[in-house]
């Protein structure tokens, strides 16, 4: 039976394309800085896609020791880096928590693909070498929950860790699971998010081959463009976001800083299609109108939206007929964007990192913006907030994650009170 206890964000942490930290990733959001640009950590000239939003600057060391950083794959190094300045921003030293508190902290990170540079790298010796010359390393370097695993062992938290895995949905269920575990008292805090790491010649060759990804060579810095009429897919992303969940009375008593409350939750499947989403975004109303039933409010509260927006030509267009159907009148009045159009897409970590965006919309009362934007969509006619950051109070924000294989999640942040 649900306790219904009241669930608060006390930590935040991101690793972004445009930002290895909270700070400088809502700055450059305020500017408007796109994070895409030609690829420069592998050779692309056999891709139809050259570009991508490349995690830049990050170095494994400043989290972990070389060795350490040698026997994991790249989400992995992001999920620990995430899973420190998470700790830290928190307030929260493992190293002073008594054995019963380490047993009531969890860990519910995933990612979508997980280590698949690891996998390939491992597949071309077993060709080339033979299978004894597989790194004993490799199986868990690469499974996606691995990282959660590591999280865990890193710091002693005893509840459950593990992944959920739903593609480009998989951060907002991981906070989505968090949330339930908190609610029924399972736990009293949780690290929660994604991390991914497909910026490689197999992962930018995969989404080729599935005509998703923009082919904008030769204005890489322009290429996300959601909701923009001359949107030709989106750009690959890499890096990581968490959030420190905690029960409100645990918070109090420590007290600690409190960002905003989780206060709504919401899941659905658009039973349609392994990659296009459903034509009139039937899965995506059912999530947000279920998230609202969650949380206990109305459409007409919500002030804000940060959509999945990934800058495909099906899917922005069923987001926003969804959007029109659940909201109605109010549609026109909330603002929505999509800041993938700076981070790109981040698979696994995009929830995770664009509900630290909504968070943030919430304690600076700014929304940012859909960058790029050019030419009008007839079929996009809402409130995207293109181009320029705005001001306006956010006391609610609903962040929108969805994936392929008909997976759609929606979360809801409101601004702290008693």
């Amino acid at each position: 039976m649900l306790k219904n206890k009241r669930v608060v964000v006390t930590g935040m942490a991101a690793l972004t394309p445009i930002g290895l930290n909270i700070n400088d990733f809502w700055n450059s959001m305020m500017e408007g800085k796109s994070g895409s640009a030609v690829i420069t950590s592998f050779d692309t000239s056999r891709l139809d896609t050259k570009f991508a939003c490349e995690l830049k600057g990050f170095q494994a060391t400043n989290y972990m020791n070389k060795k350490t950083a040698h026997r994991l794959d790249k989400f992995s190094q992001y999920a620990l880096a995430v899973a420190k300045d998470v700790l830290q921003d928190a307030a929260i030293n493992p190293e002073n928590l008594s054995e019963d508190e380490k047993n009531n902290i969890g860990v519910i990170f995933g990612s979508g693909i997980g280590g698949i540079q690891t996998f390939y790298n491992q597949a071309v010796i077993n060709h080339t070498q033979g299978p004894d010359r597989i790194s004993p390393f490799f199986i868990p370097m690469m499974i996606p929950d691995i990282a959660a695993g590591q999280v865990s062992i890193q710091y002693g938290f005893r509840c459950p860790n593990y992944c959920a895995v739903s593609a480009c949905a998989t951060a907002n269920n991981c906070i989505i699971d968090s949330y339930l575990m908190i609610r029924n008292g399972m736990a009293t805090a949780m690290l929660c998010g994604g991390g991914e790491a497909s910026v490689c010649e197999i992962g930018i060759g995969g989404f080729n081959a599935s005509k998703a990804l923009s082919t904008r060579n030769d204005s890489p810095e322009t290429a996300s463009r959601p909701f923009d009429k001359n949107r030709d897919g989106f750009v690959m992303g890499e890096g990581a976001g968490m959030l420190y969940l905690e029960d409100l009375e645990s918070a109090k008593a420590r007290g600690a800083r409190i960002y905003a409350e989780l206060i709504g939750v919401g899941l659905s499947a658009d039973a349609y299609h392994i990659t296009a989403p459903e034509p009139e975004g039937k899965g995506a109303k059912l999530a947000m109108a279920r998230a609202m039933k969650n949380a206990e409010i109305n459409p007409e509260q919500i002030d804000y939206i940060n959509v999945h927006g990934t800058s495909t030509g099906l899917g922005d267009i069923a987001e926003t007929n969804a959007i029109k159907v659940i909201f109605g009148e109010h549609a026109y009045k909330l603002n929505i964007s999509s800041t993938k159009s700076m981070t790109g897409h981040l698979l696994g970590a995009a929830g995770a990192v664009e509900a630290i965006a909504s968070i943030l919309a919430t304690v600076n009362d700014i929304i940012p913006p859909t960058i790029n934007f050019e030419t009008p969509d007839p079929q996009c006619d809402l409130n995207y907030t293109f181009n320029k950051p705005q001001k306006r109070t956010v006391n609610i924000a609903m962040s929108n994650a969805f994936g392929f294989g008909g997976h759609n999640t929606s979360v809801i942040f409101k601004k702290f009170s008693e």
